[in-house]
């Protein structure tokens, strides 16, 4: 579990940073939705940044594991249902389908390592 916390973690902290460093190539790239609004994109690398950090505090702070994934899979259960609306938005199209899955496997996997971790607790 520890190892898939910290790629998760490490993977949070590496989208913020793009998002908040290069956003014109996460929006190029990753994420072709819509108009491009740099202010949004760094409000979006808090988040990532946030949720990275604590993510990697939760290997020492074992009493945080439970609420961190359980936040961290709402949020990406959540993004996977605004992609799934906008899946035929992305420019190129192959990036909505592509972006949808990803982040469905990605909620996918946080509540399996939510419910391990749960039931350690119990």
């Amino acid at each position: 579990m520890k190892t898939l916390l910290v790629a998760f973690g490490a993977g949070q902290l590496l989208l913020g940073v793009l998002l908040w460093i290069t956003p014109g190539f996460f929006f190029d790239e990753i994420g072709p939705y819509g108009v491009r609004n740099d202010h949004y994109m760094g409000d979006l690398a808090t988040w990532y940044l946030a949720l990275g950090a604590v993510t990697l505090v939760s290997l020492r702070r074992v009493s945080w594991r439970v609420p961190v994934l359980a936040l961290a899979f709402i949020q990406y259960a959540l993004h996977s249902v605004n992609h799934l609306i906008d899946v035929g938005d992305a420019h190129p199209e192959w990036l909505g389908p592509a972006n949808l899955v990803s982040l469905t496997l990605t909620a996918v996997l946080l509540a399996w390592m939510l419910n391990v971790e749960r039931e350690q607790v119990a």
